[in-house]
């Protein structure tokens, strides 16, 4: 190898990238596998269908808010690895639960394999963020991260458009979608064996019964430094915008453009495939850094992107349009707080910070949904709540330009050599 060839990536990264890319299209597709159908039935009203589809996200999300902390503690008490190869056997367990939840036609059951799905994402995601510093060089962090981030959207865009393929082709015979997505499972498993192998950081850390105790004793530590306490409230911010556009362009585009549930993965698409391509290009940005200046204009292009949502008259393309060019911009801002959110912690704390950033991304998520409710009954348009998401976002990038005020003039001048 010469001096100047790229590094390349270290042995079981892509196994790592692979087995996360399963897992966003595994959830997204059991999910809309479920949801779709009691969307499109003739024989319930919008208020029963709407209700359906809030439980089964709500129960998708809540053991994030139960289980993040056991998340974060089996990260660091076990190799991360070892935690990820065990959760990929539970889902082949979970996914033929569905297959039976599905064959008897059971919704509680069916949502009750959707919750299990939750748990399984609760305890894989912090094993997941913790392991890439440790298989990968800071060299690589946001570059890796960047791929993470592409991947995983794409998995979720590719398993809202299976879900519903699924529902549709498989009517009736659903059981058959379960086996699938447990065949689909079992390779995430083998691929998750290519793992690097990397040691417990803390085979001596005791569980925590007190969850919201262990939460604190998590941000006490992440408070001790300036940069990792910053990231991780940067991470919530972005989290409660996220879900904010996602909510109401869920409503947006049913209200105003008049689409079905099922006519709208292109709009998701488009916000989806946007925050990918951008996650992407943060990692080439960076060439090899933590880029902190790619925080503001991440911000800039999401306010500027919210607003143009809002405007009166807009066309669905133009709207499909602007909702890309928010997710380029969401990207941009969230590779650099993810790798400093990775960077930071010491190797004895990674999963204990990783479970507790988890945590407060679904309490962002939950107050983006009541922040909804809040806005709709103060009588504020949908395109109105858009800018409301873009004030957010632009508070974001001005306070990240007002602490870090080098930031941006730096990157600039390393871009210029």
């Amino acid at each position: 190898m010469t001096e100047n060839s790229p590094t390349p990536w270290p042995r079981g990264f892509w196994n790592l990238m692979f087995t996360q890319f399963q897992g966003a299209f595994s959830d997204n597709a059991l999910r809309w596998l479920v949801i779709f159908p009691v969307l499109a039935s003739v024989t319930l009203n919008e208020t029963a269908k709407e209700d359906f589809a809030g439980h089964a996200s709500l129960l998708f999300a809540v053991p994030f808010l139960l289980f993040a902390t056991v998340g974060g503690w089996m990260a660091d008490r076990f190799s991360k690895r070892s935690v990820m190869i065990g959760v990929k056997a539970g889902e082949i367990g979970i996914m033929l639960f569905a297959a039976f939840a599905l064959a008897m036609e059971k919704q509680s059951l069916q949502l009750a394999a959707i919750c299990l799905m939750g748990v399984h994402s609760t305890i894989f995601a912090p094993a997941k963020y913790g392991v890439m510093p440790e298989v990968l060089p800071t060299s690589k962090l946001s570059a890796g991260n960047g791929i993470l981030e592409l991947l995983t959207f794409i998995g979720i865009i590719l398993g809202t458009f299976a879900g519903g393929w699924l529902a549709e082709s498989l009517a009736q015979r659903e059981m058959w979608s379960g086996v699938m997505l447990a065949g689909l499972a079992a390779v995430g498993l083998f691929t998750s064996i290519g793992i690097a192998k990397v040691p417990a950081a803390d085979p001596s850390k005791k569980f925590n019964w007190n969850i919201i105790g262990e939460i604190w004793s998590n941000m006490s530590v992440m408070k001790a430094d300036r940069d990792l306490w910053r990231a991780n409230w940067g991470n919530t911010a972005f989290f409660f915008v996220a879900t904010l556009v996602q909510i109401n362009l869920a409503l947006f585009a049913q209200k105003v453009f008049h689409l079905k549930p099922t006519e709208q993965a292109g709009l998701q698409a488009a916000l989806s495939l946007g925050i990918g391509v951008g996650s992407m290009l943060a990692g080439r940005l960076s060439r090899g850094r933590i880029e902190y200046g790619l925080i503001p204009f991440g911000a800039a292009m999401m306010a500027i992107a919210s607003f143009g949502l809002g405007w009166t008259g807009i066309t669905e393309a133009v709207f499909a349009g602007a909702l890309g060019l928010l997710g380029l911009g969401g990207g941009l801002f969230i590779v650099p707080i993810v790798s400093v959110l990775q960077h930071r912690p010491t190797p004895q704390t990674k999963g204990a910070v990783q479970g507790a950033v988890s945590w407060l991304s679904w309490v962002g998520i939950a107050v983006a949904a009541i922040t909804q409710n809040q806005l709709a009954a103060a009588h504020l348009t949908y395109g109105q709540i858009f800018w409301v998401c873009g004030a957010v976002a632009g508070l974001a990038g001005v306070f990240v330009s007002l602490s870090r005020p080098k930031a941006v003039p730096e990157m600039l001048a390393r871009w210029k050599k």
